[in-house]
């Protein structure tokens, strides 16, 4: 990992925050003129860390999850980042959760805003939460994704699946040589928190909700730890969410 990635997070701080809005006004605008494919995966991937390892799990993901779950699973993705930025407000402030909510706009919504609109988001409501990081807010955009996933249908072990794939995909990226990545830990562990409500929502995915309960307890905090040994190595996350995927065959 280059330096570059290491001091990465004082992007999202002060100006940074108001320079990163920004950047999600300009991408809309993009959008709006040559939206993405619908059901495409989503650019989000290669936008966090060009292309490499965790983001690379990620697109995988996409591709192995059926074509009637993929809407569900893009809502699904989009609203771990208003999970894990409303686990940040109290704990790191409101410039932080909505630094959190802007990344999500910026590397999940924007890339395939057409998929959006098809499922009926309500934008104004996600740039709101992106803007302020309040909890209402948050509470405002994770209840407006919510209500586009009852709509949207699909598979939901399915989508359990595919935020596991992306979970562990971008956590291959939180555990280096050079120290554990505060961002790629909120990342991973928002696609984590969306899995967990996905099964607590659905009766048929009871038999491993303990499991997915357990796996998303490997953050201990929605800070990352700054020492290496404090956190899951990326091999033991990804054996942990193989055993819930074999469960999810059974269910």
């Amino acid at each position: 990992m280059s330096d570059t990635r290491l001091f990465r997070p004082r992007l999202w701080t002060a100006a940074g925050s108001a320079l990163l809005i920004a950047g999600v006004a300009a991408c809309s605008d993009q959008g709006a003129e040559a939206p993405a494919a619908p059901a495409s995966p989503p650019a989000s991937a290669a936008g966090e860390g060009e292309g490499e390892g965790g983001e690379a799990g990620a697109v995988s993901a996409y591709g192995a999850v059926p074509a009637e779950s993929l809407t569900a699973l893009r809502l699904q993705h989009l609203k771990g980042f208003f999970l894990v930025a409303r686990a940040a407000a109290p704990v790191e402030g409101e410039e932080s959760a909505a630094a959190l909510a802007g990344q999500g706009m910026l590397e999940v919504y924007d890339p395939s805003k057409a998929d959006y609109d098809a499922a009926g988001v309500d934008e104004v409501v996600l740039r709101r939460a992106a803007e302020s990081g309040a909890t209402g807010a948050l509470n405002a955009a994770i209840a407006e994704l919510d209500r586009a996933a009852r709509q949207a249908g699909g598979d939901a072990g399915d989508v359990v699946k595919g935020l596991l794939g992306i979970s562990t995909g971008l956590y291959a990226l939180v555990v280096t040589a050079d120290g554990v990545d505060p961002i790629e830990w909120q990342h991973s562990y928002g696609a984590a928190l969306a899995a967990q409500q996905v099964a607590a929502r659905d009766g048929a995915l009871r038999p491993v909700r303990e499991e997915i309960d357990a796996f998303v307890a490997n953050w201990t905090n929605v800070t990352a730890p700054t020492d290496p040994a404090e956190a899951t190595a990326p091999g033991a996350l990804q054996a942990q969410a193989s055993r819930i995927e074999l469960s999810l065959s059974g269910v």
